[in-house]
């Protein structure tokens, strides 16, 4: 068993130098959230289990924290997009496993040059990090909101959150991972879709496709994963298992409902979401990228209310500075999907809440209604 350093440095060549520091020494590590409150940050502290925290004026000791196992990297927290974040226990073998794979399928004629913008306390920013330590990558500090100007100093790949890829001109790079939130269905070239989470060391599916090395199959219309970038357990509780279709019990169950057709990845959303309306299933993240092709919608989240009718109705939460869009919204839902599909309500909300990484928090949209 051995400490738990919590990393409490901002996103810059500070926190490259620690991050470092921990690899070379084997020092388990996790990286904190510097934009939360004083409150939240002891409560992730305290889900973290670390038993000392590096800020910029030093180390010192916390109070409660848990020892880890040997083999463990990083303690990381999930997105809570489901649910309450769970910290999640990755392997040193799993980092560098995460970092190799991912950069033999992104590299290409060049080094890769990576302009890090995502924080590190998500995978999919620490993830751009490791890159760098574990592999041949290089990584390119500057302003994290100056993106547009990344590539004219050198950047020729970046991960960012759908957000960003709206409110930045991204063509300049040779390759845009894209992962959090359900991505736009029109993608320029140089944009890579990816699918991944906390859970299997970031993204293991680019563009609908496994990464070498990585196993996805669909178990009962549930996306399953073995893959040596797999987590090794929670803080507190075993890694979930489920029997694959080699009678393996190795599989990790994503809670993501898919499939997997010819070794194409199709991923419709977390199972737990899934509206059930007159007898027909309805993902909201189908509906939700439809919805949010329409000129004049900002932002949207699909949900939904018990119904003695429909068993559950079809409730779209718009963001916009116009009303009525219920003609062009129930038209696309229609056509594109089915009537069932048809929003029975749409309410016009001020914002929608959503993770740092850009998930929708599903479990705060009642609050709305």
């Amino acid at each position: 068993m051995k400490s738990l350093l919590a990393l409490d440095l901002g996103l810059g060549s500070e926190l490259e130098r620690a991050l470092r520091r921990c690899v070379e020494t084997r020092e388990a590590f996790c990286v904190l959230d510097q934009r939360v409150s004083p409150q939240r940050r002891q409560e992730e502290l305290n889900a973290l289990g670390a038993t000392a925290v590096l800020g910029v004026n030093g180390r010192e000791r916390t109070t409660n924290g848990r020892m880890v196992e040997d083999d463990v990297g990083l303690v990381m927290l999930t997105s809570g997009s489901s649910g309450v974040p769970k910290a999640a226990e990755l392997t040193w073998e799993a980092l560098e496993a995460s970092a190799v794979i991912t950069q033999k399928s992104l590299r290409g004629k060049r080094p890769t040059v990576w302009y890090p913008v995502l924080p590190a306390n998500h995978i999919g920013g620490l993830a751009v990090l490791l890159r760098a330590i574990f592999d041949d990558a290089t990584l390119l500090w500057g302003d994290e909101s100056d993106i547009d100007g990344a590539t004219r100093h050198g950047a020729t790949h970046i991960a960012l959150v759908r957000t960003q890829l709206a409110r930045h001109d991204v063509t300049g790079f040779e390759k845009v991972l894209l992962g959090g939130a359900r991505p736009p269905s029109a993608l320029g070239e140089n944009i890579v879709a990816t699918w991944g989470m906390t859970e299997t060391g970031s993204g293991i599916v680019y563009d609908g496709r496994a990464l070498e090395g990585v196993e996805v199959v669909s178990i009962a219309g549930e996306l399953a994963v073995r893959t040596p970038t797999l987590f090794r357990s929670y803080r507190s509780m075993a890694r979930p298992r489920v029997l694959g279709p080699d009678g393996r019990d190795d599989w990790f169950p994503t809670g993501d409902a898919g499939d997997v057709v010819h070794g194409q990845v199709s991923v419709k959303g977390r199972v737990g979401y899934v509206i059930n309306t007159g007898g027909e299933k309805l993902w909201p993240d189908d509906l939700e990228v439809l919805i949010a092709s329409i000129p004049g919608v900002r932002d949207v989240a699909v949900t939904s209310v018990d119904d003695e009718e429909w068993g559950q109705r079809v409730i779209a939460l718009v963001v916009s500075a116009a009303t009525g869009l219920e003609g062009p919204i129930g038209s696309v839902a229609v056509e594109r999907i089915g009537p069932w599909a048809k929003p029975k309500e749409i309410r016009y909300v001020t914002s929608i809440p959503r993770t740092a990484n850009g998930k929708i928090r599903r479990g705060e949209l009642a609050s709305l209604l």
